[in-house]
């Protein structure tokens, strides 16, 4: 059984194992989410799953069936300065909120177990779901990075939004957070 970082109403996250990386793989390559993200080899996530310390692959499950529903990549874990970068926030499963509850776990794990001092991800400017969902859960705009990835011939630009532990923890305060 591998380990259970954080729990919520209808989901679990879960330290992802080498059984997960087909999975993963799949999730990246889907059409709805394979123009968002820059998709890592299945060779990078088996190193990530096996060797890993700095950076973890996890696993969003369902509580009751135990099915995957997606995945996050966070990187950042050894850092001095406690600031973790959310690489990849896929939800494979749309339209039941559970990248919303999938969030509220990952800040969480992030800010209450791990300590972290800020959290932070790109998204691509034209992601409209992923933005709403971002900025709904707190997180703050904080910069456009133009035209910084070549994507199918387009340079494409990205929004950097964070959150530090002080927003969280009065998110939390105002009955906004877990």
């Amino acid at each position: 059984m591998s380990e259970i970082l954080k729990e919520g109403s209808r989901l679990r996250l879960r330290r992802a194992e080498i059984a997960d990386v087909d999975y993963i793989c799949a999730l990246q390559e889907e059409k709805d989410n394979s123009d968002y993200i820059v998709p890592f080899s299945r060779a990078d996530h088996e190193t990530i799953v096996t060797q890993g310390r700095a950076a973890m692959d996890i696993i969003v499950e369902e509580r009751e069936s135990g099915e995957c529903v997606g995945y996050l990549h966070v990187t950042g874990l050894l850092l001095a300065s406690k600031e973790q970068e959310w690489t990849h926030v896929i939800i494979g499963k749309k339209g039941l909120s559970y990248g919303h509850e999938a969030m509220k776990l990952l800040k969480a794990w992030a800010f209450e177990d791990m300590g972290a001092h800020r959290a932070w991800l790109d998204c691509k400017d034209y992601n409209a779901r992923a933005l709403h969902l971002y900025e709904s859960e707190g997180m703050v705009r904080e910069a456009l990075i133009r035209e910084t990835i070549l994507h199918r011939g387009v340079y494409e630009n990205l929004v950097v939004l964070g959150i530090l532990d002080r927003e969280y923890h009065a998110r939390k305060r105002a009955g906004l957070e877990l």
